[in-house]
Protein backbone atom coordinates (compact mmCIF):
# COMPACT_ATOMS: atom_id res chain seq x y z
CA UNK A 1 0.00 0.00 0.00
CA UNK A 2 1.34 3.43 -0.90
CA UNK A 3 1.81 5.58 2.25
CA UNK A 4 3.71 8.99 3.13
CA UNK A 5 4.39 11.18 5.78
CA UNK A 6 3.98 14.95 4.74
CA UNK A 7 5.92 17.49 6.69
CA UNK A 8 3.43 20.29 6.30
CA UNK A 9 4.23 24.20 5.71
CA UNK A 10 2.28 27.17 7.19
CA UNK A 11 0.08 25.18 9.45
CA UNK A 12 -0.57 24.39 13.31
CA UNK A 13 0.08 20.98 12.22
CA UNK A 14 3.03 19.40 11.74
CA UNK A 15 2.78 16.07 9.94
CA UNK A 16 0.62 13.72 7.66
CA UNK A 17 0.47 10.22 7.72
CA UNK A 18 -1.62 8.78 5.31
CA UNK A 19 -1.98 5.34 3.68
CA UNK A 20 -3.79 4.58 0.21
CA UNK A 21 -4.63 1.29 -0.75
CA UNK A 22 -3.83 0.53 -4.97
CA UNK A 23 -7.09 1.57 -5.96
CA UNK A 24 -6.30 5.31 -4.87
CA UNK A 25 -8.72 4.90 -1.90
CA UNK A 26 -7.42 6.50 1.32
CA UNK A 27 -7.33 3.86 3.74
CA UNK A 28 -6.02 6.17 6.90
CA UNK A 29 -4.47 9.66 8.11
CA UNK A 30 -3.37 10.92 11.29
CA UNK A 31 -2.67 14.50 11.69
CA UNK A 32 0.46 15.36 14.31
CA UNK A 33 -0.20 18.90 15.81
CA UNK A 34 -3.18 21.00 15.37
CA UNK A 35 -6.52 21.13 16.17
CA UNK A 36 -7.12 17.86 17.26
CA UNK A 37 -10.86 17.60 17.08
CA UNK A 38 -11.46 19.40 13.73
CA UNK A 39 -8.34 17.24 12.21
CA UNK A 40 -9.93 14.01 13.54
CA UNK A 41 -13.27 14.74 11.68
CA UNK A 42 -10.97 15.74 8.80
CA UNK A 43 -9.53 12.00 9.03
CA UNK A 44 -12.79 10.41 9.41
CA UNK A 45 -14.66 11.85 6.50
CA UNK A 46 -11.85 11.20 3.38
CA UNK A 47 -10.85 7.80 4.92
CA UNK A 48 -13.04 5.28 2.59
CA UNK A 49 -12.93 8.09 -0.34
CA UNK A 50 -10.79 8.39 -3.47
CA UNK A 51 -7.38 10.57 -3.54
CA UNK A 52 -8.50 12.35 -6.93
CA UNK A 53 -12.23 13.53 -4.72
CA UNK A 54 -10.87 14.50 -1.76
CA UNK A 55 -7.63 16.81 -3.94
CA UNK A 56 -11.02 18.12 -5.65
CA UNK A 57 -13.06 19.20 -2.53
CA UNK A 58 -10.15 20.19 -0.47
CA UNK A 59 -7.49 21.76 -2.96
CA UNK A 60 -7.01 25.30 -1.94
CA UNK A 61 -8.72 25.95 1.38
CA UNK A 62 -7.41 28.85 3.89
CA UNK A 63 -7.40 28.86 7.63
CA UNK A 64 -7.58 32.64 8.05
CA UNK A 65 -5.60 35.03 6.45
CA UNK A 66 -2.69 31.57 5.36
CA UNK A 67 -2.04 30.81 2.37
CA UNK A 68 -3.08 27.38 3.15
CA UNK A 69 -5.09 25.01 5.80
CA UNK A 70 -4.83 21.73 7.28
CA UNK A 71 -6.90 20.40 4.47
CA UNK A 72 -5.25 21.72 2.01
CA UNK A 73 -1.81 20.30 3.17
CA UNK A 74 -3.52 17.22 3.03
CA UNK A 75 -3.72 17.30 -0.82
CA UNK A 76 -0.44 18.47 -1.09
CA UNK A 77 0.66 15.19 0.84
CA UNK A 78 -1.99 13.43 -1.38
CA UNK A 79 -0.22 14.51 -4.25
CA UNK A 80 3.33 13.79 -3.07
CA UNK A 81 1.76 10.22 -3.14
CA UNK A 82 0.36 10.27 -6.17
CA UNK A 83 3.48 11.38 -7.87
CA UNK A 84 5.52 8.48 -5.81
CA UNK A 85 3.49 5.41 -6.51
Amino acid sequence: MPHTLYKTQGTCSQLIDVTVDDDGVIQQVFFYGGCHGNLQGICRLVTGQKVDDVIQKLNGIRCGDKATSCPDQLCRALEQLKRNS
